[in-house]
């Protein structure tokens, strides 16, 4: 028989604000043949920007990639300041009190929404870009961009709740809650759009076992291991649980193996009210859409399958890069 090679790596672009889920998100995808990543922009969120900068180039330089270019894009919501950041849970820095080594690569000059932009323009092929953080660089692009959105292939989205309530308030979830101007401009756009919420990450938990497989894999594994430990404590203390549910891997996983979530398209609005429900998504669950509008709504997820997914990959890229 002749071989039959594998399809081609699909471009992907991660707009991040590492933050521990979101270091093991980038990992995920440097682990993974199945994408190629080209770039990755920063935006405000779990820590300020020149932290998420500077975190997403050491996590970069720790997997032997900082070849990767990183532009740092906006430092503030659209309209109102986000009210607070997340060091609590991610630690002062973001990445749990790791102090990686850091990187040789200097920040691109340009800024995010220029960079994406030119990519997008330049590329022959449509590209995947996958939003972790705050929808502010996004909802920039659309609107000084729009001829560049157009050549997105898909647009995943971590964020959002359509029935689990939210993460930082009883409504919001922490990245539509930062910025939910953005997020309204970016889900009421007609970008095809995965949105991988709380419903779907919240069942998918990461045991310290699985911790454990990856961290004895290499230095790598080990130092993505040593991030996580500020996660699983914080886990253990506000909720009881022995494992951490990494949200923006679970989307990432989506971005590499498409289909793996089961999704219902739905028409979603953002509340950019004033009052307690700030930052909620409000999904329409009663029938299927078929609005240009619509967003593909993660409602199912193999849970055990998806953990299992990024600790064989981690494991995987700490053995390489070792």
């Amino acid at each position: 028989m002749v071989p039959v090679a594998p399809p081609p790596a699909r471009p992907l672009v991660i707009d991040t604000d590492p933050g521990i889920d979101d270091a093991l998100a980038i990992l995920l995808a440097l682990a993974s043949p199945e994408v190629d990543l080209r770039l990755v922009t920063t935006v405000h969120g779990n820590v300020e920007l020149p932290q998420t900068t500077d975190n997403a180039l050491r996590v970069l330089h720790l997997a032997g990639r900082s070849d990767v270019p990183v532009a740092a894009g906006a430092a503030e919501s659209l309209v109102f300041p986000q009210p607070e950041r997340a060091g609590h849970v991610h630690g002062v820095t973001g990445l749990g009190g790791v102090e990686l080594p850091p990187s040789p690569a200097a920040v691109d000059p340009r800024p995010a929404v220029v960079a994406l932009a030119e990519l997008l323009l330049a590329s022959d092929e449509p590209v995947t870009v996958a939003a972790i953080g705050p929808y502010t660089n996004v909802a920039l692009l659309l609107a000084t961009y729009p001829e560049a959105a157009e050549r997105i292939d898909r647009l995943v989205l971590m964020g959002g709740s359509a029935g689990r309530g939210g993460n930082v308030t009883a409504a919001a979830e922490f990245n539509v809650w930062s910025d939910p101007e953005a997020a309204a401009r970016v889900l009421g756009s007609t970008v095809p759009t995965v949105l991988v919420g709380l419903d779907v990450t919240l069942p998918t938990v990461l045991g310290e076992d699985g911790v454990a497989r990856f961290a004895a894999a290499g230095p790598v594994g080990a130092a993505a291991a040593a991030i996580l430990q500020q996660y699983l404590d914080h886990a253990r203390t506000a909720y009881g649980t022995p494992g951490v549910v990494v949200h923006d891997a679970l989307a990432l996983t989506e971005v590499i193996v498409p289909g793996t979530l089961g999704t219902v398209r739905r028409d979603v609005v953002v509340d950019t009210g004033g009052g307690p429900s700030r930052g909620q998504t409000l999904v329409d669950r009663r029938s299927v859409s078929d609005a240009p509008t619509a967003v593909d709504v993660a409602e199912t997820v193999d849970g055990p399958a998806a953990v299992e997914f990024l600790v064989d990959r981690l494991a995987g890229l700490a053995a390489r890069v070792g």
